[in-house]
């Protein structure tokens, strides 16, 4: 399937990475504490998932960005 903004996805993903390290976690604990499957995660990192607003907010939840 072809995704028609997959640089935006690729570029989001290492940018979700990085914060998930600057907070000192894992995908997998930010998975976790966020309520969401690890591999929806995974696939939001590696650019393969295009996500919404409800799991961006709880994978901010479970980073500990937001309350």
């Amino acid at each position: 399937m072809k995704i028609r903004n997959q640089k935006y996805l690729d570029a989001f993903g290492t940018h979700l990475k990085e914060l998930i390290q600057q907070k000192h976690k894992t995908p997998e604990g930010v998975a976790a504490l966020g309520g969401v499957e690890t591999k929806q995660v995974y696939r939001i990192i590696n650019g393969e998932h295009s996500t919404t607003l409800s799991i961006l907010v709880a994978i901010a939840k479970g980073a500990g960005s937001t309350s």
